[in-house]
């Protein structure tokens, strides 16, 4: 079996040595994959993962079985359409289902259609429009992209001021392009990613996580693609995953079946755990990422077998994937100037001392002249394994700290709540 996965950061990575552990020893490839992911599967470093007519091209000549879809912005361009249409198998939704990643509006309406809890809301479609809502809306309030903006287009406004700051940044700077902009609600709890197989039918919880978005410690500073994650999360049991699914993830793909756009692939809930009950903050519509570098360790199900399934209508009934009872901490290695900005071409050292302490998993990295260097914005994920919370959390921190390269940043406060929670 050939297999080819598209994508070049942190998950995409950690899904190819899911791969790797598969019954099937399926051959992998990777595109455009990167410097690590080059180390366990054939990298295709010249097709790009949001060129759908290059990827397509590649999996034909490449003859593969099936194609794992990494990053959003080809599914949301029809990349999984245009791969079934030419004859390729491929996992992951269809252009129409990934909408719900590609649209907070639409996914909004979705929710409202399908009864899913989530934050109050409102559209916004221009400046002006904008401006006049924030003038008598609540503080704390949430400003979001309508897009895609690589998990940075959400700003969290204590005031008017900021909030009247980030409507620039919207519309006037066009940061996040030309776009409508969600003023929603801020909700206090705790937050919980929870990602689920589904097949167009049913729907196969993972493991929950819990991710870190903000680039310092506390929670402070700009939004990131994520600065670290852990799973499983404490307070989190099987009742509570169940319940979760029932009143999100089901009422949504059973809906999309209902509107002929059935949703097959991974539907991430990223969810805020209130006094009222679990809340949608947004849904993702592919493997989370850092999450996916803490859960997929931890699967003792065939991933293989499991896409395969989400791949048939009805192929998951009956199934259930099975995780180990160990816990696993990511902690995220950043490069110097990131979000706003990202250096590259650093060298990087350690990464063989760190590789024995833990598992650690390549994203913004690229080979230069034999060496291992930064290729921008987050460049390496550090999981570490254990029997608990702390020995997880321990190993991952030993590991990391092995790793250095020219202005490295890595927040020191991940899972520290987990294994305080635990201990309490």
């Amino acid at each position: 079996m050939k297999i080819l996965v598209v994508g070049g950061g942190g998950r995409e990575h950690a899904i190819v040595r899911a791969l790797s552990r598969s019954a099937h020893e399926p051959q992998l490839l990777c595109a455009p994959g990167n410097a690590g992911i080059g180390r366990d599967a054939d990298c295709l470093q010249d097709t790009g993962a949001e060129d759908v007519a290059a990827i397509v091209a590649a999996a034909k000549q490449e003859d593969v079985d099936l194609v794992i879809v990494g990053p959003e912005a080809p599914l949301v361009a029809g990349l999984v359409d245009r791969l079934e249409e030419e004859g390729v198998a491929a996992f992951g939704p269809s252009a129409a289902a990934a909408r719900l990643e590609g649209s907070k509006a639409f996914a909004k309406q979705l929710m409202a259609e399908a009864g899913v809890p989530t934050a109050a809301h409102t559209l916004l479609r221009d400046r002006e429009e904008a401006l006049q809502h924030l003038s008598c809306a609540p503080y704390p309030a949430v400003l979001k992209a309508d897009g895609l903006a690589a998990g940075k287009g959400v700003i969290i406004c204590g005031s008017e001021a900021e909030a009247r700051a980030a409507v620039e940044v919207y519309f006037t700077e066009k940061r996040f392009g030309d776009t409508v902009v969600v003023l929603e609600e801020f909700l206090e709890g705790t937050e919980l990613s929870l990602l689920a197989l589904c097949d167009g039918e049913n729907v196969v919880p993972l493991a929950p996580a819990q991710d870190y978005k903000r680039i310092f410690d506390g929670d402070i500073g700009p939004n990131t693609g994520g600065m670290g994650s852990y799973s499983p999360v404490p307070g989190t049991d099987r009742a509570l995953i169940d319940e979760i699914a029932d009143a999100v993830h089901r009422p949504v793909v059973s809906l999309l079946a209902r509107r002929g756009q059935p949703f097959h692939g991974v539907l991430y809930a990223g969810l805020m755990l209130t006094e009222q009950g679990p809340r949608v903050l947004e849904f993702n519509t592919r493997f989370g990422d850092p999450e996916t570098q803490a859960v997929l360790p931890r699967l003792r199900s065939d991933l293989v077998d499991l896409c395969l399934a989400a791949r048939r209508p009805g192929g998951l009934a009956a199934t259930r994937a099975d995780f180990g009872g160990d816990w696993a901490v990511t902690v995220v290695l950043a490069s110097a100037g990131y979000p706003e900005s990202a250096s590259k071409d650093d060298v990087i050292h350690g990464l063989e001392q760190a590789s024995q302490l833990a598992e650690v998993t390549h994203a913004g990295t690229a080979e230069r002249d034999g060496e291992i260097v930064t290729a921008g914005g987050r460049v390496l994920n550090v999981t570490g394994l254990g029997a608990t919370a702390a020995e997880a959390r321990d190993r991952a921190y030993d590991a990391a700290r092995q790793i250095e390269f020219e202005g490295m940043q890595m927040r020191s406060d991940i899972a520290a709540r987990a294994v305080e929670r635990v201990a309490g």
